[in-house]
């Protein structure tokens, strides 16, 4: 079943096209990756499939958990949240002077029910939902083997850690589809194979789906079960890793491309 699937989305920005009439069909339990030369719209994806560019034209839809497939183009980033994407971005976006745990509890009030109001009140039924909400980010830091650093400030942590705890607070909002821009950017090999295993550990125990953007090739072939390659927004290729490294298209426009060239 396709958990996330796009129908021949274009994004125009003035006289240039980024991407150009994409196809995406995301399997549930799936990790894809979405590959590419720089500039070659893979960021620009992400941020339709998200909500923060409406598509110049086509359609993004997503599976619910009741299996109903619904229409997200151009809704709110939050919305899209609410219903089970989450991402994370190229760029670390934690908040450098809260802790670990204050980093993720901020990321359960995505589903808050309680009112501005009944917080600031300290009202029965927003204590409970407060509590449920520290309870479950405790659970979850426990999971993920970062309660022991807990109190840490997040900008005091190693560039890997911090890299971790920005997709484990994604993890907190509960999602269904989990959208990673460049995970591995600035990782020395040794965080990169760190990172390699997290992936799979947090896909296997959270079921989820992911779906990845990625220049580190080693990281990609690995735990890839489905790539695309975009070149100058264009899709030129679908396929396993084995089918998309023996590719000569792809070779040409990407992996035969030396990476400082």
């Amino acid at each position: 079943m396709d958990v996330l699937r796009t129908d021949g989305i274009t994004m125009q920005f003035g006289g240039v096209r980024a991407v150009s009439d994409l196809k995406l069909n995301i399997q549930e339990g799936e990790i894809v990756a979405l590959i590419g030369p720089n500039g070659a719209g893979k960021t620009t994806v992400f941020n339709m499939v998200t909500g923060v560019y409406k598509p110049t034209s086509g359609n993004i839809f997503y599976t619910k958990e009741t299996g109903k497939e619904v229409n997200i183009t151009g809704k709110k980033p939050s919305d899209i949240a609410k219903l089970g994407i989450a991402r994370t971005f190229q760029n670390i976006r934690l908040f450098k002077d809260l802790t670990v745990y204050e980093n993720v509890l901020i990321a359960k009030h995505l589903h808050l029910k309680s009112d501005f109001l009944s917080a600031t009140l300290h009202l029965p039924w927003y204590m409970k939902e407060e509590n449920n909400d520290k309870k479950e980010v405790e659970e979850l830091l426990k999971s993920v083997n970062l309660w022991d650093i807990r109190e840490e400030k997040s900008s005091s942590l190693p560039y890997g850690q911090q890299r971790r705890l920005e997709i484990v607070r994604a993890l907190a909002t509960s999602p269904k589809v989990l959208l990673l821009d460049e995970p591995a950017a600035g990782m020395n090999p040794n965080e990169t194979e760190d990172l390699t295993g997290f992936i799979k550990e947090i896909h296997d125990k959270f079921k989820l789906t992911v779906f990845m953007i990625e220049h580190h090739m080693d990281l990609v072939m690995d735990i890839s079960d489905c790539i695309y390659v975009l070149d100058f927004g264009e899709n030129i290729a679908k396929g396993t890793p084995d089918e998309i490294q023996s590719n000569d298209r792809v070779i040409q426009a990407y992996l035969g491309v030396d990476e400082d060239a």
